[in-house]
């Protein structure tokens, strides 16, 4: 753990520089694109004079993309989280030299050139990705290397929103998969490494400062669930709308290649329309926040954007989901301001924004605390807590699966998000063991043995192994049927005993161990059954512990899970 968490300070280090060569390579772009002049300045497409050429910009960036993926690699296409998901739990956490060069690069082409998306997936894809090359560089394990890819994702969230809380917890929750000192304490280590490292390059201080509210009265607590309510239901028709344009491109007589640019089409018509819907969109969710967006203006924002956010992102293109997640959503709270009578715009959309992350995302801890983070405004973490977990709630009953994981799904991996603890870790050695194990005495003929197994009667016919008791009754050892078989074939069969052919060098298990303990011993040395003895007395015989044992855990998991008592 130790040495793991020194690694991740140099990789929390170099996905923060990661995370700024994006940001700056993004502002490039967007001045090339829009103004055509060179400048590393943070810039918006909103201001350009293109008129309807607009149309045009992001068409030509989805083009590069294209051309990018096809010929580079087609892991660049996506959101970069479910990506970052299938390289985890699929793919024993290898990400290539060149998926970690091209995917920043589409992604600051894609949202340079007007594409409606945030930097934030993209962004923890590269540091993923960095973390993952790092780790093969040292020729580190799976589970090391799994942390540190984890590790540089949070430290990219963190460089590029400011919110190293937040960022954990993500990582908790959509990439872990566990919560154990291994992990947990190298991500965290990272994430401050990219806290500190943030202010000196990228600035300090919440990415979109409010005015404070007061801590949510038990009226404004009942709005923030009907808001957590509604935007829940917005969150799965996103998902819907989404992965319905992926359909649609899908029946396209196309190849894929030049399915982001008919997306990009639908960008830059919206584009004409609604300047808003391009680019980012940072601005638009710090003037939801700031209540400066209201009425008509919202409604057309909150329909533009999903519009043309679903149809380039089903067209495969380059880009992340959080930022437009964030900007439909604080849409849907600023709209429903003026009938909650309570609170304000900026309020409204706040709850807004991290319901929608919630819902859709399903990562309610992430999403509350991210609210808060990107604000300042802690007082409000009741209201953010309530309308987030109510989101993810409506979500959970609706949609099978997250706007995350359909990705992976759809490809033929189903993943669940779900934490619970493994019944083998909780379960003792002595809840499922058989406490009258098959016994025979050391001496008996090998002959005889075998006769005793042919018998239907016998019990022995229903274990795999036998346990050999001296005249004592202690354990000498065990007998398998592969051990009588091979045996049998002997030239002096008929004068061997069990205990000639038996093993003598025991493997053994006690009462009080988790069964994961000794499922672990068994699979460490291929056997698949353990005799159960008293630990103080390692000859006395107190059980037996097979595979049907083991499943037995499974299944009676499964019953208080699934199963309700009659009457």
């Amino acid at each position: 753990m130790l040495l793991i968490s020194a690694a991740a300070l140099v990789v929390g280090l170099i996905s923060t520089l990661a995370a700024y060569a994006l940001t700056w390579l993004i502002s490039v772009i967007t001045h090339l694109a829009f103004y055509q002049h060179w400048s590393a300045l943070p810039a918006t497409p909103q201001g350009h004079h293109l008129g309807v050429w607009v149309i045009i910009v992001p068409v030509i960036g989805a083009v590069i993309i294209g051309l990018m993926a096809r010929f580079g690699s087609e892991k660049i296409r996506g959101h970069g989280i479910p990506e970052a998901l299938e390289a985890i739990l699929l793919g024993r956490s290898f990400i290539q030299l060149k998926v970690a060069l091209l995917k920043p690069l589409s992604a600051a082409i894609s949202i340079g050139t007007g594409g409606p998306f945030g930097a934030e997936g993209p962004i923890i894809m590269t540091g993923g990705a960095l973390g993952s090359l790092f780790a093969q560089r040292f020729s580190l394990s799976p589970a090391e290397r799994k942390t540190l890819l984890v590790a540089g994702a949070a430290a990219g969230m963190t460089a590029i929103f400011s919110t190293p809380v937040a960022a954990v917890l993500l990582a908790v929750e959509l990439l872990l998969f566990e919560w154990k000192p291994r992990s947990f304490i190298p991500v965290v280590t990272a994430v401050s490494v990219a806290a500190v490292f943030r202010v000196f390059i990228l600035g300090s201080g919440p990415v979109f400062p409010t005015l404070p509210h007061a801590t949510a009265s038990g009226t404004e607590m009942a709005c923030a669930a009907l808001v957590g309510l509604l935007v829940g239901f917005g969150a799965g028709l996103l998902t819907l709308l989404v992965y319905g344009f992926e359909d649609l491109f899908q029946k396209l007589p196309l190849h894929w290649m030049w399915w982001p640019a008919i997306g990009a089409l639908v960008v830059g018509i919206g584009g004409v329309f609604e300047p808003r819907v391009l680019g980012v969109g940072y601005e638009a969710i710090h003037s939801l926040l700031r209540g400066e967006i209201v009425g008509s203006a919202v409604l057309g924002l909150l329909l533009a954007k999903a519009l043309v956010w679903s149809a380039a992102l089903g067209s495969g293109t380059s880009g992340g989901v959080l930022a437009p997640l964030l900007i439909m959503g604080s849409s849907i709270g600023a709209a429903l301001a003026p009938w909650l009578h309570a609170g304000d715009a900026g309020m409204w959309a706040l709850v807004g924004m991290t319901a929608m992350m919630s819902g859709s995302m399903r990562c309610p801890f992430t999403a509350m605390l991210f609210g808060a983070e990107l604000t300042s405004d802690y007082h409000l973490l009741p209201a953010l807590m309530l309308g987030s977990v109510v989101s993810f709630g409506v979500n959970v009953l609706l949609m099978k699966r997250s706007i995350l994981t359909e990705k992976l799904s759809r490809r033929g991996q189903h993943i669940t998000c779900e934490y619970s603890i493994d019944p083998f870790e909780f379960t003792r050695v002595q809840d499922v063991m058989d406490t009258t194990p098959p016994t025979v005495p050391a001496h008996l003929p090998l002959r005889e043995y075998a006769a005793r197994i042919a018998s239907a009667e016998d019990v022995l016919n229903k274990r795999q192994a036998t346990l050999l008791l001296d005249d004592h009754n202690r354990l000498t050892g065990i007998i398998t049927r592969g051990d009588v078989i091979r045996a049998l074939q002997h030239p002096e069969a008929d004068s061997l005993t069990v205990a000639g052919i038996g093993s003598r060098h025991l493997i053994v298990t006690y009462p009080a161990e988790p069964l994961h303990t000794a499922l672990a011993r068994m699979l460490e040395h291929n056997i698949g059954r353990l005799p159960v003895v008293d630990p103080a007395a390692p000859a006395q015989v107190l059980g037996y512990l097979g595979r049907a044992a083991i499943l037995s855990a499974r299944l009676r998991f499964h019953h208080e899970e699934k199963i309700h008592p009659k009457g």
